[in-house]
């Protein structure tokens, strides 16, 4: 149900449950083992997050939302969102078709998302009576409150382009060669510096509830201590002196 591989400085993780990607409690269990795996890996640069098949998931079973499967279904999601808040490379999301309610939080979990044209967004909770916990967390920081709000409270779904202009989406790649179009902007991210990559996140990450003098003073420590520690800072500062291509050690 959920396959990984790792190459090349990429791991991939896919949800493989056809047809839809329906999301179980082992699932989740797994999908965050995978998510700390990958983030301890040293060979690991960038972590892709996709789905098999023609659905990126329409989200987590409903039946594990009722009786006693509903605890351990909800430690299974908290458990989930600690290992996104915890990785500490890039992960991308890759979505092919609708993402929609836990899929969509699985989204939300990744730091940057390739869709497709053809992809849909959306948190249908509220069509069943109910919330969605972590989407109600992490919508409004991404796309603001009033987007989130629309969202949440209509269980409506967008499209891609929507998502990209609200900020969802990073970027949108036509349906037709899909595949390769994705794999292309993901190799994007693998020519860059690991070691940078991982330093960015971290400082997006420490600025992200620090008022703004305090996120700057502290933003300015980690580059000087943190970032100029690193081999790769000055190879690319020099390699952009010298009009050379940079040769990362990811270190």
């Amino acid at each position: 149900m959920i396959r990984a591989v790792a190459s090349d400085g990429l791991a991939t993780i896919t949800l493989d449950r056809p047809p839809l990607n329906v999301l179980t409690t082992a699932m989740m269990r797994r999908l965050a083992s995978e998510l700390d795996r990958a983030g301890g890996d040293p060979s690991v640069r960038v972590v892709r997050i996709d789905a098999a098949g023609k659905v990126f998931s329409a989200g987590v079973d409903v039946g594990e939302h009722m009786g006693d499967l509903l605890p351990p279904m909800m430690e299974a999601l908290t458990e989930l969102f600690a290992a996104f808040e915890r990785i500490p490379k890039p992960v991308v999301a890759v979505v092919q078709g609708a993402a929609l309610g836990g899929g969509l939080e699985v989204v939300l979990g990744c730091d940057l998302v390739v869709a497709s044209e053809r992809a849909t967004f959306g948190q249908p909770e509220i069509k069943l009576g109910v919330f969605a916990p972590p989407a109600t967390v992490l919508l409004p920081r991404r796309i603001g409150l009033g987007a989130a709000s629309t969202l949440l409270l209509t269980g409506e779904s967008i499209d891609a382009a929507e998502a990209k202009r609200l900020g969802l989406a990073s970027v949108v790649l036509p349906a037709e060669g899909f595949d390769a179009a994705a794999e292309a902007w993901v190799g994007r991210l693998l020519a860059l510096s690991g070691a940078a990559l991982l330093h960015a996140k971290r400082a997006l990450h420490a600025a992200r509830d620090l008022p703004p003098q305090e996120a700057h003073l502290r933003l300015h420590d980690l580059y000087l201590t943190e970032l100029m520690a690193t081999s790769d800072a000055h190879e690319g500062l020099r390699a952009f002196v010298e009009k050379r291509p940079p040769g990362w050690k990811h270190r």
